[in-house]
């Protein structure tokens, strides 16, 4: 089993009391903002600090390949892949609207797109996006015939995610939004849900990019011949990711389990990045209490995700992009949680009865 290089400790109770008695204090009834109110005394104790920030924040992009589009899962081709990253990099992607909505930085990683990022047209349309180059290999093996990697490599794309999730909490990030860019990697993603809820495979199955009533039934018979050809563990949530995951899906794992470690907060996307955070709590449970779930995807198996994960999604947009974008869109709720702690008057500071007699 890989093992965490740093523990992840417990919320701090004590910054979590503080918070959620200032906000008695605050100018309103109590309770009044309602799950507002839960966010910012959960982002008091991730910080340990009574009165928390969520800024800066940033969403990191993972991108990665996967060999099973040779099944015909997906209705777009993995050259789309590259053709995104340099999309994300040029600004122009949903992604990147929506994160300078947020005030939100854009990384984005290469640690298994099946190509070169031709770093030339990189460099020439780089609207001040980051690009890591952390290539554990070019794209996944097709899982419906092999292992998507080996062990190894699944747990160097665990150590790609924990190296970036250290080093931008260094950098200062208050709040990281996952995001992901791989075509095929809904495919994946069912698959670890199937695995790791116990859920027949039916259940998690979506549409993914587009796929018909017909695809759809043949990307599930793709996925049930996987599991049945590679046989995951269950108990074991690294071998569900070499065996049946994706590069970038067990590099947002790392990556989570990394922020939370150093008590940075995690905003969980749609379904792939919902497989990748409850391979995170397989692996270790106390990251849990640092994850927050943006939106209800319009992919079946997120629900069934976020339920195993005791998630509450902030909204449901009917959305399914992926790229981190619902995630982005709820930076600005976790912004205002915070401020409301830092910024709103007292009862006492205002000058206003506080109603009790």
């Amino acid at each position: 089993m890989w093992k965490l290089p740093k523990q992840i400790e417990q919320l701090n109770q004590e910054s979590i009391e503080q918070a959620r008695m200032r906000h008695d204090q605050l100018t309103k009834p109590p309770g009044s903002l309602g799950m507002l109110e839960e966010i910012g005394i959960r982002l008091a104790g991730i910080q340990g600090a009574t009165i928390p920030t969520a800024e800066p924040a940033a969403v990191v992009v993972m991108a990665g390949d996967h060999g099973v589009t040779e099944e015909g899962v997906s209705a777009f081709p993995s050259e789309v892949t590259v053709q995104m990253v340099l999309n994300f990099m040029a600004g122009g992607a949903a992604i990147n609207v929506l994160a300078r909505n947020a005030g939100a930085d854009v990384h984005v990683v290469d640690i298994g797109v099946k190509a070169d990022i031709p770093l030339e047209q990189v460099q020439a349309g780089n609207s001040g996006n980051r690009l890591w180059i952390e290539k554990v290999r070019y794209g996944t093996g097709n899982m419906a015939k092999e292992p998507a990697m080996t062990r190894d490599e699944a747990e160097q794309a665990l150590s790609v995610g924990w190296k970036i999730g250290r080093e931008l909490s260094v950098q200062g990030y208050k709040v990281i939004a996952l995001g992901e860019m791989g075509i095929g990697n809904t495919t994946a993603s069912a698959a670890i849900a199937s695995v790791l809820t116990g859920k027949p495979v039916p259940e998690v199955v979506g549409a993914g990019t587009g796929l018909s009533t017909e695809g759809i039934r043949h990307k599930s018979e793709v996925i049930e011949r996987a599991i049945a050809t590679n046989a995951p563990d269950p108990q074991d949530p690294v071998d569900v990711l070499a065996k049946v995951g994706g590069l970038e899906i067990a590099g947002l794992t790392g990556l989570t389990l990394a922020c939370a470690a150093h008590r940075v907060a995690v905003v969980v996307d749609g379904f792939i990045a919902s497989a990748a955070a409850i391979a995170a709590v397989r692996i270790e449970p106390a990251v849990q209490p640092y994850l927050f779930a943006s939106h209800k995807s319009v992919e079946p198996g997120h629900r069934i995700l976020l339920e195993a994960l005791d998630l509450q999604p902030l909204f449901d947009f009917s959305m399914r992009l992926g790229e981190g974008s619902g995630a982005s869109l709820a930076l600005p709720v976790l912004q205002g949680a915070a401020r409301v702690l830092k910024e709103m008057a007292t009862f006492a500071e205002a000058g206003v009865s506080d109603g009790v007699s």
